[in-house]
């Protein structure tokens, strides 16, 4: 059953209990009220209880049973603190050098907690990060210069290992005063003949071209860019539509303009985000601890620096 429910969920619902509010937890751990609110309702659903009651002048309430689930969850947390402390005082302690690849559009989302989390908590590893599109991380794994790398599934070969942490559903991003804005869903044949700003990378765009010719549809590109960012400040000034897979926190484009994630309608396949490893290479104890890191901080439940896959924009009117 815990494996269903992530270590960070367990870290909202404890915030919460202490707290003994969602807003409080909010501000205090720096997380917002709708993802807190989020991993409660998942350990709830998880578990078939209810863990907490509302009290109008004096906040949340742990319920009985949320009281024993607390104390379940702060054990937990506290041993899966107690492992890292363990492999850092034992005698071969984590240390050495840990070259680690990052697929460049999710670096900002995930190097800060995962990648650059792991050298602040072992401070005797010399950590490089290595960003990429995913060409140069395959290349990279295969000529030994990375150890492994957080990406996607794409295109690797029968001498890549990968192990799939979460999954990536596409949508599509539209600018804020665009007519697509106001939909629940869209489907293919209603994007195909609408200007589409591609993401251009290798592999990617073949990925999201190939959404269109599963459905015998061409897509009318009109312009394009290797930059997550400039793609999406060209969606938010009404440049045309574009397709992602990651989902920012932030709704917003650099130059401040809001954007609308819309749900893509129909079975269209996922992105697969995980751990890429080159199978000819013999992964050192402290890149099995690094990805033990990783399955800790990465799943479907949560993704960091990544908004829940249920949330599109509360703020469009009946979204």
């Amino acid at each position: 059953m815990l494996n269903r429910i992530s270590l960070r969920q367990m870290e909202y619902f404890v915030a919460t209990a202490k707290h003994g509010s969602i807003a409080t937890a909010s501000a205090q751990i720096h997380i917002s009220s709708p993802s807190i609110s989020a991993a409660i309702a998942h350990i709830e659903a998880e578990l078939s209880v209810q863990l907490f009651v509302r009290h109008p002048s004096k906040g949340l309430g742990l319920t009985a049973v949320g009281t024993l689930v607390l104390q379940q969850c702060e054990d937990v947390l506290s041993q899966s603190s107690r492992l890292y402390e363990i492999a850092a005082e034992s005698s071969a302690a984590i240390q050495g050098s840990l070259r680690v690849g990052s697929f460049q559009s999710l670096t900002a989302m995930i190097a800060p907690e995962v990648i650059f989390g792991f050298s602040r908590a072992f401070d005797r590893v010399e950590l490089q990060m290595v960003e990429g599109d995913q060409e140069v991380l395959m290349n990279k794994l295969r000529a030994l210069e990375i150890d492994l790398a957080i990406t996607y599934d794409l295109h690797q070969g029968d001498d890549i290992e990968f192990e799939c942490l979460a999954t990536l559903p596409p949508y599509v991003l539209v600018g804020e005063v665009h007519p697509m804005a106001q939909l629940r869903t869209i489907t293919l044949e209603e994007l195909a003949p609408q200007p589409l700003v591609l993401l251009d990378l290798p592999m990617s765009r073949d990925y999201f071209t190939s959404l269109f010719a599963k459905a015998g549809l061409t897509p009318n590109i009109v312009a394009r860019s290797s930059s997550t960012e400039v793609v999406r400040s060209m969606v938010a000034n009404g440049i045309g539509y574009a397709l992602f897979n990651i989902r920012p926190k932030s709704n917003l484009s650099l130059d401040g303009k809001r954007t609308v994630r819309v749900r893509l309608a129909g079975e269209n396949r996922p992105m697969l985000l995980g751990l890429a490893t080159y199978k000819a290479m013999k992964q050192s104890r402290l890149t099995r601890v690094f990805m033990e890191r990783c399955r800790a901080y990465i799943s479907d439940q949560y993704i960091p620096g990544m908004s829940s896959s249920a949330f599109f924009d509360r703020y469009v009117s009946g979204s």
